[in-house]
Parts: structure tokens; sequence; C-alpha cells
């Protein structure tokens, strides 16, 4: 008789784990909006579930909590209920055998720390706080708030050029989001729960790259109400242009040579083509707005003579400045910042690394563009330091796969200690710290902490730094602009700026670095804010109709991922890198939307925001 046997899963086994992926699909398409107390009570039970029952913390403590949990929900006991949640989820965390019973007692603690107001409200009163506002869950999760499950109706149907209108309606960026926006839509895409989420963006793109030409709305019938936008980036533009329909007369002031921010002297040009950038800011333009560029507020136009001559003002100057490692040689020739290096490239100021060594420093997004434009430039060779792991880079994961393909090495683990310089003054090497992942922070990335392996050398002619943006604000605090800690303005979620009237603020300056849907969100909520300020309430809205959603389909299928060039030939230029859908790719893709806005709890809620 045989002793051992090869361990084969058996049947049993593969329909667990087929179980375990299902749960994790619902639990990230989880929608937005659930009462987090009940949600906390379900990863309770869940947890639950999965524990052996061995050790008395999981078998009794467990069943205790949810049973408190319960009480909560049905509003039963006093307020001291919350102390002996506490108390028994804190014993649990430390007297459980396992990770299973911590880690559920964990979760109890986080929700009593983060919504206790909650806990209070259902003891109290007998209510949530949560509330199913939006029940589509892309909708929510777009800053913009736009009609998703409209447009990709659109798309199924070839009409394109309703699409964008229907887009426009609270984005005026169809073309950039199309191209460059990192579509947080897409999390909560209930199709996970069938297979993956809808491809999004990539939906959009088609649609932008097939619509043609698209008109802008006629503007409102003039109001005699003028507003000076201070920054001509995403945000900026977003607020002109809803003003500029409402019938409001918009001036714009922008620091640089060009209109278009972080879009512009952020964003390279093999990501969003400078021709479809100018191309959406012209259409924009034409709806009458005036531009002033190489204008400085503070320097060639004063603030408070700005408010003197105008009705309102919004700010988006955005965050342009570039922060300081701080390391002893950091002024050497050949440090440079990537933002000084992108505001070249926008400007198509090319520099040329032909044959050099790139060293440049940081993990995020911005940090992947100088790197894959370097390469682009010509050097020989392109290192990427950062002091975590590449798990816990804030870049896009395709960002970093993308420039890992086009030959860049990710040099992780490594804290820059100094940089080294010749006699002449100019960087020849970076030094750098190894590193060891320590304990969790609170975003749950383990902390780099220094190992005690010897320092690295690592060659280089030039030397980028790309470790976060700051912002400029030299010109504004004499005139009563408050600026909070950081260097960012302060300013209510409306946008309005405290204590200095017909003033309001958004995007980067007062949120710090983000996305460009997050810049084009504010500036729809400005324009709104600003025109009901001026004592108007203009509606924005669309003639555009939705089609009616025939039966999803609900046989899983697979989603259509956008294509790139090839790595080799793409990164020898600056064009487009990504290519869009085909006709059948488009139409099979929109045709996986489950039409969340019609059916369902979208159908007992309305669906959709018709106006704003």
């Amino acid at each position: 008789m045989s002793r051992l046997e090869v361990k084969i899963p058996g049947h049993a086994q593969e329909v667990v784990e087929q179980l375990y992926r299902n749960m994790e699909r619902r639990i990230s398409a989880s929608p937005p909006g659930l009462c987090p107390v009940d949600m906390a009570l379900n990863f309770l039970n869940l947890c639950q579930a999965q524990t052996c029952g061995k050790c008395v913390p999981c078998r009794i403590g467990l069943a205790q909590l949810s049973g408190m949990l319960r009480e909560v929900l049905d509003g039963e006991p006093d307020l001291s209920i919350l102390r002996r949640i506490e108390t028994t989820a804190q014993v649990i965390a430390d007297t459980a055998d396992c990770a299973i019973g911590i880690d559920a007692a964990q979760l109890v603690l986080m929700g009593l720390h983060g919504f206790g107001s909650d806990y209070e409200e259902h003891i109290s009163h007998h209510r949530c706080l949560g509330s199913l506002h939006n029940p589509v869950p892309c909708v929510a999760l777009c800053p913009a708030g736009v009609d998703i499950p409209g447009y990709i109706a659109l798309v199924r149907q070839g009409r394109y050029t309703d699409a964008v209108q229907l887009i426009r309606k609270d984005n005026p960026f169809p073309t950039a989001c199309a191209y460059i926006c990192e579509h947080p839509c897409e999390a909560r895409c209930r199709r996970s729960m069938v297979d993956d989420a809808i491809n999004i963006r990539g939906l959009k793109r088609y649609a932008v790259d097939h619509a043609g030409d698209v008109p802008q709305p006629k503007p409102m019938a003039p109001t005699g109400k003028s507003v000076a936008i201070i920054g001509g980036g995403p945000g900026g533009l977003s607020a002109a242009y809803y003003l500029a329909i409402m019938g409001h007369k918009v001036t714009v002031y922008e620091k640089q040579k060009q209109l278009g921010g972080m879009m512009r002297y952020g964003i390279p040009s093999y990501r969003f083509p400078r021709a479809k950038l100018d191309a959406e800011i012209s259409s924009i333009l034409s709806l009458g707005i005036e531009v002033h560029t190489n204008i400085t507020v503070g320097a060639d136009i004063s603030f408070d003579q700005l408010k003197e001559k105008y009705d309102c003002l919004y700010l988006s100057i955005g965050a342009h400045t570039d922060k300081k490692t701080g390391i002893e040689g950091e002024n050497s020739q050949g440090v440079i910042s990537a933002v000084e290096l992108l505001r070249r490239i926008g400007d198509d100021e090319m520099p040329d690394f032909t044959g050099q060594n790139i060293v440049v420093i940081g993990g995020g997004n911005v940090a992947m563009d100088v790197t894959r434009s370097s390469i682009r430039l010509g050097a020989a060779k392109v290192t990427c330091v950062y002091r975590r792991r590449t798990e816990d880079m804030t870049a896009q994961k395709e960002e970093v796969e993308g420039a890992i393909a086009e030959g860049a090495a990710i040099l992780t683990l490594q804290a820059p200690l100094r940089i080294e310089a010749n006699a002449q003054g100019h960087v020849t090497a970076l030094w750098t710290q190894p590193q060891i992942a320590g304990e969790m922070d609170h975003q749950g990335r383990p902390r780099p902490t220094a190992s005690s392996e010897a320092p690295s050398r690592i060659p280089a002619d030039t030397i980028i730094v790309a470790i976060g943006q700051g912002i400029e604000t030299h010109g504004f605090e004499q005139s009563g602009i408050k600026i909070q800690r950081g260097g960012r303005l302060q300013a209510a979620p409306d946008t309005q700026m405290p204590d200095v009237d017909g003033v309001f603020a958004g995007g980067d300056c007062v949120t710090g670095p983000a996305t460009v849907i997050r810049a084009i969100a504010a500036g729809k909520v400005a324009a709104a804010n600003i025109d009901e300020y001026l004592g108007f309430h203009h509606d924005i809205e669309t003639s555009v109709q939705v089609p009616v959603p025939s039966f999803a389909d609900l046989r899983p299928r697979g989603r259509v991922n956008a294509n790139e060039r090839d790595a080799y030939e793409r990164k020898g230029d600056f064009q487009c890198i990504e290519c869009s859908m085909t006709e059948e790719e488009a139409t099979q893709e929109a045709s996986r939307c489950l039409r969340c806005d019609h059916f369902g709890y979208g159908s007992f809620k309305g669906g959709r925001v018709e106006k704003w």
C-alpha cells in the first residue's frame, strides 16, 4: 500500500474556492451608501464563519460581538453598549489564537472609531446616517457625476455625438478624460459580480474618437455679470465653461504660455496627444471666454485689482511648484524637478538625454511620466528609485508595467541618502540607503525603515526629483486669503472661501495634488455656486434621450481591454501609446452594462440626474 498520495483538489474544494472568488467579487462591487453598521456586522459574520471555533475569543467572543451589533441595528440598547463592544473587540484582538479572530475584532474597532456617529444614531434615533442617495455605483464614484450608463447605452447604439453631449452636461472635457482619467467609476461596477467591471474609460475613448466635431450648446442670455478665473487648468476651464453657458462674462488668467494646466504641463503627449488637448480647449473657448496668458496674479496684476474689477473670482491655480528632497547635494547641476521637465516638454522644449544615465526619485504617476519621457528623450538607462515596495507605489499599476516594458529599471526599498557631484559641481551619482518594510501606516502601507546594509551608489548624469508638488500662494496672503498648513487654500466643500466675499476656490490648490476629474468636478461645483451667489439659478441640462434598456446579458463574458503599441516601437516617440477599441469590441463591451440606472434600486430612485 502507498504511504502518501499526491494532493489533488477535490470537487468540493474547487467549489469552495469558486465561492470564495464570487464573494471577493461581490465585496469589491459592494455599492456605496450601505449602512456602515450593517456592513460591519456582515463582515463580522463572514469572519465568524471562517473560524475553526477552537479558541474561546473566536467561538464565544465573535458571537457576542455579532449579537451586540444586532442590538444596535434594532435600536434596543443605550449608549453604554458601545463601551462593551469596544472592550469585547479589544479583548478578542489581544487574545485570539489566529489572524481570523484578530482581524474580525479589528474590523469592529475600526468601525467604532471611523463611524461612531452612525452607531450613536441607530441607538438614539433608530435611523441610519448612511443613504442610498445615488443608486448607480459608477455615477456615485465619478467625482463629476457623469451619466455613465446613459452614454454607454448611446455608444451601444452608435450615437457617439449624443454620447459626447451627454458627458458634457457634467464634464466639459470628455476627450481628456477618455485618454487620462483614472476611472474611479470602475471600482464598484456591479458587472464585476458577474465577471469583470465595464471598461468605462475605453468606451468613452471610442465615443470621442468617432463623434467628430460636436458643437457646444448655445449660451443662455447674457446676465451682465463678470467672473474672473485664476488658473487655466482643467478646474478653471471647467468653471469657465459652465459659467459661460449660463450667460456670465468669463475671463481666464493663466500664468503659463498656454492653457491646460497639468493636462499640458504634467501629462506627456504619449498619454494625451497635444492636438486633442488643443482642440478640446478651443471648443470650450468658442463659448466666448476671454483669455490672458503669461499673467501672474500678484505680480502683473494684484488680487485686489481683480476683486474690484469682477463680480466674482474663482481660484484654481493648481499645484505647479516642486518639492525638495532635503538631502545633501540636491542643488548640484543636473538635478532637476519633474515639474520643470514636464513643463519644458509641455512647451515643446525637449531636452536631450541621449546616452545619459537618468535617475528618477519617486513612486507616483508623475515619477512614471518622467521615467517614460526620459526613455523617449534618448536616455541610455533610466532607473526609478523608490523607498517603498513596488506594490506600495501610488502610481497606477499599468503605468509601472508600461515603464518596465519600455526598459526602465524600478529600484525599490532604496531611500535617497545624498547626491554625489564632481569638482565642477555636476551630479555624478545618487547614494541610497537600503530599506526594509516595517509597520503599517494609517493607509495600510508598511513604513520603510533603514536596514543594516551598506549604502548603494547609483551612477547618474541627471537626477529628476518627483516626490510631489506644491502650491504657489505668493500674492494671495496679503489679500485676506487663508492659507492652510502645507500651503493649501482654505475653502468649504461648496468652494466658497471663508471671510472673503465673492471669492471661491477649488481643485489642487485646495485639496493638494489630485486627478484631472477631481479638478473638473470642483470647477462644476464652483460654477453652480457662483451662479447662485450672483443671484441666478441656471439649470444645466441636455436634450439627449437615453435609450430604453434591453434585458442585460448576464452570461459571464470577458472584458475588452485597450491594446497598446508595441513597447519597442512606442518608446522611441511621443505618439499616443494606447489604441482605441474596434466597433465590434465597443459594441460588445457596451452590451455588458447592467443598466443600474434603470433596473433594481436605480428604477426605484429614478436612476439619473437630468439637470443640475
